[in-house]
Parts: C-alpha cells; sequence; structure tokens
C-alpha cells in the first residue's frame, strides 16, 4: 500500500502524464476533419488533470506532507499543462482555411478563422508573465523575501483551467452542429478568452510592484 505522504506527489506526476496524453490527442485533431470525437476524451483528460492540481494541493496540507520535490514540481506541471493547452490551442488544428473566388473579378480569396479565439499573441503575453512572475519569485525569495499567491493569481489558474476545456466544448458543438445558430457560443467563447489574458495580465502586477518596494526598502538603508 502506498505511504500517504507519497499520495501529494504522485497526483503531481500523475498530472504530467495526463498532460502529455492530452497533447497526444490534440496533435491528432484538426478542425473540420471528421476527428471531432477526439475532443472529448481531450476534455475529460484535461479535467482530470486539473482536478489532480486541487487534490496534490489539499492532502499535502491536510497530511502536512508538503515537500521540495512538490514545491517545484507542482507549479512546473500545472504550467505544462495550461501553456501547452493554450500553444495547441493557438496552433493550426484550431485554424479554419477556405478558399473562394469573388465571382465579379474572379480574385482568389482566403478566409482564416481561428475556431479556439485563442491567438498566438495571447499565449505570448500569459507565458510572459510566468516566466517574469517566477523570475522575480526566485529572485527575492533566495534573499528571504516570500511572495505568496494573491487573489489575482488564484483568479488566473481557476479561469486558465476553466477556459482551456470550454473552448474545447465549444468547438466540438460548433462543428458537430455548423448549420445551427450558435453565434452566442462565439461571444462567450471571446469573452472567456479575453478575460482570461486580462487577469493574467493583472495577476503579474502585484509581483512587479511588490518587487519595486523591496527594492527600495533594500536601497534605502544603503543610501542613507
Amino acid at each position: 500500500m502506498v505511504d500517504r505522504k507519497h499520495i501529494p506527489n504522485l497526483l503531481t506526476v500523475l498530472r504530467l502524464v495526463l498532460a502529455a496524453v492530452f497533447f497526444v490527442v490534440l496533435a491528432f485533431y484538426r478542425y473540420d476533419t471528421g476527428v471531432v470525437w477526439l475532443l472529448v476524451p481531450a476534455i475529460v483528460l484535461f479535467i482530470a488533470a486539473a482536478v489532480t492540481d486541487a487534490l496534490d494541493g489539499y492532502y499535502a496540507r491536510r497530511w502536512q506532507v508538503e515537500s521540495k520535490f512538490g514545491r517545484i514540481m507542482d507549479p512546473f506541471c500545472d504550467k505544462v499543462l495550461v501553456l501547452g493547452a493554450l500553444v495547441f490551442l493557438a496552433g493550426p488544428g484550431f485554424t479554419w482555411f477556405e478558399t473562394y473566388v469573388l465571382p465579379s473579378r474572379g480574385h482568389r480569396v482566403s478566409y482564416t478563422e481561428h475556431m479556439s479565439g485563442v491567438y498566438p499573441w495571447m499565449v505570448v503575453v500569459m507565458l510572459a508573465r510566468e516566466l517574469l512572475v517566477t523570475g522575480i519569485r526566485g529572485e527575492l525569495e533566495g534573499s528571504g523575501h516570500k511572495f505568496g499567491a494573491n487573489v489575482w493569481g488564484k483568479l488566473k489558474m481557476i479561469l486558465q483551467s476553466v477556459v482551456v476545456p470550454a473552448v474545447l466544448l465549444i468547438v466540438f458543438v460548433r462543428e458537430s452542429w455548423p448549420d445551427a445558430n450558435l453565434e452566442w457560443l462565439r461571444w462567450t467563447r471571446d469573452i472567456l478568452v479575453y478575460a482570461t489574458v486580462i487577469v493574467t495580465i493583472l495577476s503579474g502586477l502585484p509581483y512587479i510592484t511588490g518587487a519595486l518596494r523591496i527594492a527600495r526598502q533594500d536601497r534605502g538603508p544603503a543610501e542613507g
């Protein structure tokens, strides 16, 4: 029987395994090619991985078995899962291309739509936030300053964990019923995606302002 002190770390590793399988499933998906069913296991895998994120921290705190492995791997697995999912959503698998000829002029026109509503620049912004915050926390915590998770950071993680399966579900519905009047789903998708980007940016500001405040405090006595 597995010692319960190892369960949180096992859940963390399981999240990384689930993320890998999730990426493999999405790697075979292409919009409007008859493989829309792949989105169903993708949604299940992502939700299962997100659940392990909630459970490993809960059990680690409840049983007081927090470890260095968990402190390092837990945020690492979170970022791999979420940012990896966003990379796929912004990729060619969710991009729809259509080419048609204008009857009046005979010109060939190409139309492109990101069915996920996630664009590469959004992934760059969110990745930049994670790298910046990780760098700030690593530098300042190494100097003895502590940066706990703030409300914006928790809201960011919740939104990111919700937006990925929600977008996959919306794409599944729109592809499965292309002739239905589902414009409201596109608006819902865009609101969720842009809200996630905005909250992700805002969640990084307290770390920046906190780092600047600490830097001024540390510099003050030396200058005096």
